[in-house]
């Protein structure tokens, strides 16, 4: 369950800049993950709430925004949205795919005091 490394890393980054904001407690932390990224919304908000206890994040809200996935073919130019275990491009049936977006994974912003 990589979504534990991944939330460590976010509490890190969001207790890092409270601490240098003078913030004692956070109330909200806005995350948004690309489907490509492969990272599971439950799990991650699972591993925040288990991770955030003794953190200045202690019962703040995660709030998961999903950003589509949108592949693009690199024989035939065509661009289509992602779907889980799409290997080939429907136009040509090429595999080589590239992923033009979808693998974010980062705080846009959270709220403190």
């Amino acid at each position: 369950m990589h979504e534990f490394s991944l939330v460590s890393d976010l509490l890190e980054t969001v207790m890092k800049s409270a601490e240098e904001n003078g913030i004692k407690s956070v109330s909200k932390v806005k995350l948004t993950v690309g489907e490509c990224h492969g990272a599971l919304p439950e799990a991650l908000s699972f591993a925040f709430m288990a991770l955030s206890g003794d953190t200045v994040c202690s019962g703040a809200e995660l709030d998961i925004d999903i950003k589509s996935g949108l592949l693009l073919c690199t024989a035939c130019g065509h661009s289509f949205s992602y779907e889980i275990l799409q290997t080939m491009c429907p136009e040509c049936g090429s595999v080589y795919l590239d992923i033009i977006s979808g693998r974010e994974l980062r705080v846009d912003y959270y709220e403190g005091e």
